[in-house]
């Protein structure tokens, strides 16, 4: 990378760098470039083209007349007229405003201070770009893990969507869609990497709280770190979870509650006093308070905890059954 005017000029990038970058599928690259001739236009002999800074910048314009329902074939007459995005060979993209239907694209989802292939999944999801989004969670999976790719790609968009949804009463197609893809993702990374051994961590929602995509999101983290456990998903009643738990005796028992109206503590209760009670009860998600939980009931702060926890737990009951 060199630097320009103090700004980070970015090198060429590859197909599937620039489908990141903008929320969608590279298969949607190779299209606009066989038929739009919107494709690479740097080329070292001997390697693959690369896409430089004013090719992502026409891209850029493409998918975003497109998100508005300008057709591909005029978005890309727009994106090959429009003037050199990166002036005097900066490498920086200036802004651009055009808009031939008058629309504004829908808004957006706020990700905070997430990255840019948060920010791609945020726009992809306002697409309802299913290919795009499935491509996206499933590269970060591969590269970062699942904890990773929780904290920082799925939570802050999961999150976006309902912050706009709590304020415009929409989005409901978009965050049906996008959990859709999220819990397919989480599901084929959790079949993967399938543990052996007994199953240790029993994992369920409290009674009529159907908020799942967290508890998924766990369970393909323990599979990563090869911990066994059983999934019983939402809404379960707590006399069905303490027959749960005496029926296969787990190690932990991590119940999710995602508000304070599913949140009541009388169920951690039920567990504590199973008559084979787990060594350690979790409660885990933001509808659980602090100060309402019985004692001896640990409140994991994140994912990574959660998944640490349970391990350790998992490992001390195994070592005192050998002993």
């Amino acid at each position: 990378m060199t630097r320009r005017s103090g700004r980070v000029v970015d090198e060429a990038l590859s197909a599937g760098a620039v489908a990141r970058r903008l929320g969608v599928a590279v298969t949607t690259l190779r299209t606009w470039h066989q038929r739009y001739g919107l494709g690479p236009s740097e080329h070292i002999p001997g390697h693959h083209r690369r896409y430089t800074p004013s090719d992502l910048a026409r891209l850029e314009i493409m998918r975003r007349l497109t998100a508005e329902g300008v057709s591909p074939a005029e978005a890309a007459r727009w994106a090959r007229q429009a003037p050199d995005p990166t002036p005097n060979g900066t490498g920086v993209v200036a802004p651009t405003r055009l808009h031939p239907t008058g629309r504004d694209g829908g808004g957006s989802i706020p990700v905070g201070r997430a990255g840019p292939a948060a920010r791609g999944l945020a726009r992809a999801a306002m697409r309802l770009d299913a290919a795009a989004i499935s491509e996206t969670i499933a590269h970060a999976l591969a590269a970062s893990g699942v904890v990773a790719t929780w904290e920082g790609l799925l939570r802050p968009v999961l999150a976006g969507i309902g912050e706009r949804h709590a304020a415009t009463a929409g989005l409901i197609e978009v965050e049906h869609l996008v959990s859709r893809c999220v819990s397919e993702a989480l599901a084929a990374a959790s079949r993967a990497k399938v543990p052996t051994g007994p199953a240790r961590i029993l994992l369920s929602c409290a009674d009529e709280e159907q908020h799942t995509l967290p508890l998924e999101a766990l369970a393909a983290a323990l599979a990563e770190a090869g911990v066994s456990y059983r999934m019983l998903g939402a809404r379960v009643p707590v006399a069905a979870l303490v027959e749960a738990v005496n029926r296969t005796g787990p190690a932990a028992v991590v119940l999710w509650s995602h508000t304070r109206a599913t949140a009541d503590p009388t169920q951690l209760s039920a567990l504590l006093a199973a008559p084979r009670r787990p060594l350690l009860v979790l409660a885990a998600g933001p509808g659980w308070r602090a100060d309402t939980l019985p004692a001896g009931v640990v409140r994991p702060v994140d994912l990574a905890e959660a998944v640490s926890l349970s391990a350790a737990v998992r490992d001390s009951l195994d070592q005192s059954r050998r002993d």
